[in-house]
């Protein structure tokens, strides 16, 4: 009876210090691509962030600069509060985008349907933020490079009138936060939207 327990207590010694392997193989991770960077991007529930835009205009020497904060909420609420050179705001809320200038004391409410190139422009910001991959399909021809650490999102325009006045907005980001956002303009003027870290 005693050699019974010893070897019993022996087996347990054993089984708690060898590892057990399963006979199949693990599944490998799913590879990287727009739709991984998609998933990443929808889990992000409310971002707020503060950015600087530089417009490269051809009519102008100096580039035009602009600064604020963008605010994004899901499912689709986007803001983006530009503080200087003066305040102005642009709200994007399901099919809608408002336009505050308290400088002129205007206010214009847009339906987005209405105006195919402005919807396009603004899914491009907002889809991308979302992760909703349907949404960007369906205004761009989609490209991704990169690795998850440092990846850019290629967006040309599928309709002709869009294309006509913007070429191509490239997205660079790292994992599930947005960076940089340039937009390069049909006639050769761009601009360049960096996005800095969090603000409280």
């Amino acid at each position: 009876m005693r050699r019974l327990d010893r070897g019993m207590a022996t087996l347990l010694v054993v089984l708690a210090t060898v590892r057990v392997f399963p006979a199949w193989p693990a599944e490998p991770p799913a590879p990287w691509g727009v739709e991984s960077l998609m998933l990443q991007l929808s889990q992000v529930k409310e971002s707020k962030a503060r950015f600087v835009e530089r417009k490269y205009l051809k009519v102008l020497k100096a580039p035009l600069e602009l600064s604020g904060t963008l605010t994004y909420v899901r499912p689709g609420r986007l803001e983006k509060r530009t503080l200087k050179p003066k305040p102005e705001t642009l709200i994007v809320a399901d099919d809608k985008l408002t336009l505050e200038n308290p400088a002129r004391n205007d206010k214009r409410v847009l339906k987005l349907q209405d105006y195919p190139v402005l919807w396009g422009f603004v899914e491009s910001i907002r889809a991308t933020l979302g992760g909703d991959v349907k949404a960007l399909e369906r205004f761009y021809r989609v490209e991704l490079e990169g690795v998850p650490a440092r990846w850019q999102l290629y967006l040309t325009p599928r309709d002709r009138k869009m294309n006509e006045v913007i070429s191509l907005i490239r997205i660079d980001g790292s994992h599930a936060r947005v960076d940089t956002i340039e937009v390069q303009e049909a006639r050769g003027d761009r601009s360049v939207m960096k996005i800095y870290e969090d603000v409280p």
